[in-house]
């Protein structure tokens, strides 16, 4: 992705901004301009309006990648999940901090601010949202948005970067 639309995007990335339909309700991640749920859609032009999801959610579906992707070779085995926000949109991103052999189908998690990549040695960091469990329904995950997203973790004591 180019750098310029990367930061084009990082309002969205960063704390999980979309939009809601103000005919239906319905709610989009990435924001929309046109509600496709709305029976004539022109009714929806400009009928949307901004909307912060929570960034909790639950895993619908889920894979453990073990042939990984350039880039992604230390972080091997990794989940790359389907998690269906309390808001209704699914989004797609890693799940951290749990053994990828224990991630099912139904796992609560919230969205957590992590490093993604970084475009060489001495190149532009990204950072944007990957999932990690959730806290027991009354912990403080529970109370957190997406603007309380834990920063991006410092590396482990081996060494390696947490993912």
């Amino acid at each position: 992705m180019a750098i310029a639309r990367f930061w084009r995007e990082t309002p969205r990335r960063y704390n999980l901004g979309g939009s809601r339909c103000t005919n239906c309700r319905t709610v989009y991640f990435p924001p929309r301009s046109v509600c496709p749920t709305c029976s004539k859609h022109r009714q929806s032009i400009g009928k949307l309006e901004p909307f912060q999801l929570s960034g909790e959610g639950e895993v619908v579906s889920y894979s453990v990648v073990h042939d990984a992707a350039e880039g992604f070779e230390m972080q091997v085995p990794y989940v790359v999940a389907l998690v269906r926000t309390r808001e209704g949109p699914t989004l797609t991103g890693q799940v951290v901090d749990i053994d990828p052999h224990t991630v099912q189908i139904g796992l609560k998690v919230r969205a957590t601010f992590r490093k993604l990549r970084e475009d060489g040695r001495a190149g532009v960091i990204h950072y944007g949202y990957k999932f990690a469990p959730a806290e027991d329904a009354g912990g403080p995950a529970a109370s957190r948005g997406p603007r309380a997203m834990a920063p991006a973790s410092p590396p482990s004591e081996g060494g390696a970067a947490r993912a």
